[in-house]
């Protein structure tokens, strides 16, 4: 299993993808929140020689294909190859009122977006003539000039992440691989992510061989007092996403939709501080793995083998770099 960790803002991504490098992590990922998620990969493309490099995830809908072809195509250059485009939806609200852009529906919406990725890279690399007209995207002109020069790596691989079966079915019909959320589970993965992967993957006359099964798995490792301080910040991570309706079968399945409901009901009246401390033991041991370093990699091994491809984590403060290097070490043996 490959090893990954979170790279961070701008103004931290050289220090932290040199740092990771040196300790053996195989990726690097961004997330868009509350910064661009393409800019520190630049950065980090010129400070590291091996890592992977992805977004995980930048907002697709968002962009347009044309927007997300050219960023990835210059990051895809610029790494050398290492770089991977993971793509999200993210909810309704977001799109429309955070980025005032068009909703649609996002399953079959989100599988245009990646064949129209694919359409316009066929136009640069193929010189297939740039022909796609889709219900929600369509392009069809690409002159020289707005042609990118060539280079040796090619497109970079797709990645898209997703909750429902019917995102997930999308991912493995036309994506390189998948991106688990973070709210998610072992036997969410087991029972639903995996057989709609499948699905996708059948559909598209192919298999999972070769397929990224991605995770930003919550762990909660470090000493004792690192552990028993992060606990009420993981609680309250959790408490956030289960309140999204959006995320609620992933509830259902473990029995707990009522909590789902409680969370929604808190959310709305802004009554954010009651929310972290209805995550019991049951639910918390569910989403996250919490363990100290020599006890990690058993408990990783346990739950997400044979199911996940890569993971990644943020080693706590009280690591050093060595004792960083042999715990990512023991997690790439799994």
């Amino acid at each position: 299993m490959k090893i990954d960790t979170s790279l961070g803002n701008l103004s931290d991504a050289r220090e932290r993808a040199r740092a990771a490098e040196e300790a053996g992590f195989d990726g690097l990922w961004t997330g868009e929140v509350s910064s661009d998620p393409f800019l520190p990969l630049a950065v980090a493309a010129g400070e590291t020689s091996r890592v992977d490099l992805g977004t995980s995830i930048a907002v697709a809908f968002a962009r347009s294909p044309a927007t997300l072809a050219y960023i990835a195509n210059d990051l895809q250059h610029h790494s050398h190859g290492r770089f991977h485009l993971g793509l999200g939806s993210q909810i309704k609200a977001h799109i429309t009122r955070r980025f005032s852009m068009p909703w649609y529906r996002p399953a079959p919406q989100m599988r245009e977006l990646v064949l129209a990725l694919r359409a316009i890279w066929a136009s640069w690399y193929e010189g297939v003539p740039l022909r796609f007209e889709g219900e929600f995207y369509k392009h069809t002109l690409m002159t020289p000039n707005f042609v990118p020069p060539a280079h040796e790596y090619g497109p970079p691989r797709v990645l898209v992440a997703g909750v429902g079966e019917g995102m997930t079915r999308v991912a493995g019909e036309v994506a390189d691989g998948f991106l688990c959320h973070g709210f998610t589970t072992s036997r969410w993965i087991r029972e639903r992510t995996m057989p709609a992967l499948e699905e996708g993957r059948r559909r598209a006359g192919l298999t999972l061989d070769g397929y990224d099964v991605s995770c930003a798995v919550f762990v909660v490792t470090g000493t004792d007092e690192e552990i028993e301080g992060r606990l009420d910040g993981v609680r309250g991570q959790i408490a956030f996403y289960a309140s999204t309706p959006a995320y609620r079968a992933v509830l259902e399945l473990h029995g707990w939709g009522a909590l789902g409901e409680e969370l929604t009901t808190l959310s709305k009246q802004g009554r954010w501080e009651e929310m972290g401390p209805l995550i019991d033991d049951d639910v918390l041991d569910a989403f996250a793995v919490v363990a100290t370093p020599g006890d990690l990699p058993a408990r990783i091994e346990e739950r997400y083998a044979g199911l996940l491809t890569r993971m990644w984590f943020t080693p706590p403060p009280s690591m050093g770099r060595d004792d960083a290097a042999a715990l990512v070490d023991r997690l790439q043996a799994i």
